[in-house]
Parts: C-alpha cells; structure tokens; sequence
C-alpha cells in the first residue's frame, strides 16, 4: 500500500485541490490538516517540484516558501 492510499482526500473531487485562488484553497488545507499521510505528500511535491495544487496543506506559493527556507538553512 501507498502513502496516498491512505491520503484523507482519496475519494474527494480532485478540483477542491486546484483552487482558483488562495482564499478557495482553504478548503483543500482543511482537508490535508488531519491526514495522517500529510508530510509524506508534502514531501512527494517537494521533490518533485508540483507547481499547481494543494499537496501535503501547501499551496504552490508555500510550497516555494518552504525550499527558499531550506536551502537557505542548507547554505547556513
């Protein structure tokens, strides 16, 4: 079994997970909060560079927060 067979938004309309604007994705954050699989997804779109959708409680915009973060800690 993988991580996203265990994914809270398995079933879901996959459209609640490309919002429009900050403000619809909400919805999907709401969604990825109590997912046990949470960080494994996040991870999964991190180093994959996903650049549309929520993945792991991220948006696209703070998904490129995180990396900026931590390549700047890398370089630190």
């Amino acid at each position: 079994m993988k991580w996203w067979d265990l994914g809270a938004c398995r079933g879901l309309d996959a459209a609640i997970f490309y919002p429009d604007d900050e403000d619809e994705a909400q919805v999907a954050k709401s969604v990825c909060e109590g997912c046990s699989v949470q960080s494994a997804c996040l991870e999964h779109a991190l180093e994959r560079r996903e650049r549309a959708g929520v993945w792991g409680g991220a948006t696209e915009r703070d998904r490129r927060r995180i990396i900026r973060r931590r390549r700047r800690i890398a370089s630190a």
